[in-house]
Order: structure tokens, then sequence, then C-alpha cells
């Protein structure tokens, strides 16, 4: 690494970090001036505001505006660079435009290793007292809606509820099924099932018991009120907002298995927010070079209107991104697929302008 190629990347990296804290501050205020009378009516204190809240939501915006901030510092310093023909001596001192972009592609690297520490590990710690208290004190009170609930809580046992009460954490009509295969072995039910938080075990109001020995071979059994453990929680009805957001990537992957031994219909939502965990770094290498593809020569319209060209492609990448994630959560598109759409398409993107964009 020469003189030049430290002179780009710290130029680059310091415009990253000042495009960061500079949005992310904006955006704070306006969502500090949104949930003002949410503050007002539960009477908090500025330090628990601020550092409560606003200490982990800063990292959060910073992550998910990174497109735009990197978008924005590579085309700011390539830019400044092109009106100063400070690009046009370099390429004429012999270096090739391919190898003009190495520090670029080193510097968003950086920033892509960054990222996907930040939200493999270090954000979601942040996110749970984030999310914790945008449940607690900016939001409803969650109340659990399904109906007619069914948990898959083992290898041939399944669990119905016909509704829930996460308040009084209450479950009514109740019914425990024990399968091989496509048969039903035995059926309990019971019109209440009901969570004691001292001892940590389901108490069960009398139940009745079918077994099936045979088609024609059912026994009757009445069972009186007893407690009983399943491996099944009061946090399985609990609030999702934001879930996936606040556990680490190890905490993810094993709650994704989870997910998929009891065959949960939410599954994809999960397995697209560890998709993107892997792809986003690469996304903002990708951006990186496209910044400087599209800013390495002078224009007519500025450094302003090459930073707003940079705006608006981050803008799009953004819109794939929820686009992917969308038709992944509802099925339309497999997940790992979403998640890389939105890099493949803008790497096909950065191609092309490579060849054909004057440099």
């Amino acid at each position: 690494m020469n003189i030049l190629d430290k002179y780009i990347i710290k130029k680059f990296l310091a415009a990253f970090f000042f495009s960061v804290v500079i949005l992310v501050s904006v955006i704070c205020v306006i969502d500090f001036t949104e949930k003002n009378d949410d503050f007002i009516q539960h009477n908090l204190s500025m330090s628990k505001i601020i550092f409560g809240y606003y200490l982990y939501l800063f990292p959060y915006f910073a992550n998910l505006l990174s497109p735009i901030t990197i978008f924005i510092a590579v085309v700011f310093v390539t830019a400044q660079l092109a009106a100063r023909t400070e690009i046009v001596a370099i390429l004429a001192s012999g270096v090739s435009f391919k190898r003009l972009m190495l520090p670029y592609a080193i510097g968003g690297a950086v920033v892509g290793l960054l990222i996907f520490g930040l939200t493999g590990w270090v954000l979601p710690i942040g996110n749970k007292s984030r999310v914790a208290f945008e449940r607690a004190y900016t939001k409803r009170p969650y109340r659990f809606q399904g109906r007619n609930v069914h948990y898959k809580i083992g290898p041939r046992h399944y669990v119905y509820m016909e509704s829930y009460d996460n308040v009084n954490n209450i479950g009514f009509h109740f019914a425990l099924e024990t399968v091989d295969g496509t048969i039903l072995r035995r059926r309990l039910t019971a019109d209440a099932i009901s969570w004691d938080s001292i001892k940590h075990v389901w108490h069960l109001s009398p139940q009745l018991v079918r077994t099936f020995q045979g088609p024609k071979d059912e026994r009757l059994q009445t069972m009186p009120a007893r407690d009983t453990t399943l491996n099944l929680f009061p946090k399985d009805f609990a609030s999702t907002y934001r879930l996936a957001e606040t556990m680490t990537l190890p905490e993810l992957n094993a709650f994704i298995r989870t997910k998929i031994e009891r065959g949960a219909d939410d599954t994809q939502l999960y397995l697209s927010e560890r998709y993107e965990r892997y792809s986003y770094p690469f996304a903002i290498v990708v951006l990186t070079l496209i910044g400087v593809i599209l800013s390495a020569r002078k224009s007519r319209a500025g450094v302003g209107g090459q930073i707003a060209l940079g705006f608006v492609l981050a803008f799009v990448f953004i819109i794939f991104v929820m686009l992917s994630r969308n038709l992944a959560q509802v099925g339309s598109l497999d997940p790992l697929i979403a998640a890389w759409v939105p890099s493949t398409v803008f790497t096909i993107i950065g191609v092309v302008l490579y060849r054909f964009v004057p440099k």
C-alpha cells in the first residue's frame, strides 16, 4: 500500500464516518420530535431518553443507512479529487483506473467487515434495550391475537390452543396430541392451561385423555388438575416486534433451528434476517465501487449533482432490499435468493457501468 492508497482510504473513511454522524443525528432529532409526546406522557428524564434509547438507536440507524452514507462518502471524496484534476494526474502517471479503485475497495471492505461484526454480535445487544424501551413507552400494550394456534413441541407431540391471554398467561381449549406419522395415538384436552411463574410449570385444568390403540379401540380416561412441563413457554406467545434484530448471529441460528423443528409459519422472516447479515457487507463494497465509477470524472452538475445521484442509487438499493425482504417473508421468494438479489443486481449494474461509463 503506497502513500496514494493511504491518502484515499483516509479521506474516504473520514468522509464516511462524518456522513454517518451528520445524517443519523438529523434523523434522531426528527425521531425525538415525533416521540416527544410519548416521553412526556411517561414522564421520562432526558438522561433516560438519551442513554436508555438514543444511545442504541444511533448505531441502529447508522447501520440501516450505511448504503446511503457510503455513497455520499465515495462520491464526495472522488468528485473532489476529480474537480481538482487529481484523478487526471494519477491516471496520467501510469496508474490504471482499476488500480485506482483498489483503495476504495479496501475502505469498503473495512466498512463491510465492521458492519458484519456490528450486525452479528454488537448491535443486537443494544437492540434488546432499544426494543424494550419502544415496547414500554412508544407502543401500545401487546395483545396476542392468534386463534387456533398449533405448535410442534416434540418429534411426536403437537399442542393446540383456541386462544391465549398473554397478560395472564392462560390458554383456552388446550389439546396435546401424540402422532405417529399420520396416525393419532393419544389426545389430551383441557379447558384451560395456565403458567405458574413461581414453579415455572404449566397448570392443567381437569383433562380428558383419549388413547387410540387401533381403528376401533379407543380408551377414555379423566385426570384431575395437575402441573406439567412442556417444551412451550409464555415467551412463545410474547410480542415478536423486531425480535430478529435483538438476537446475535448464534442466537438467531439457534432460534431458526427451533422454529424449523416446530414447523412455525414465520420462519422465513428470521431466515431473511440471517442471510441479509451476510449479504449487506458485500453490498457495501459493490456500492463503493459503483460510486467511484460514477464520480471519477468532472461533471457539469458539480459535486452536488453527483451526490444527488448517489442518493438516488442508494435509495433504489434500499427499495430493492425491502422488496426482496417482503417477498421472502410472504413465501414468494426463497430467503437466501431474496437476500442476495439486491447485491447481485447492483453488481451487474457496476460491471456495466465500468465497461461503458467514460473514466
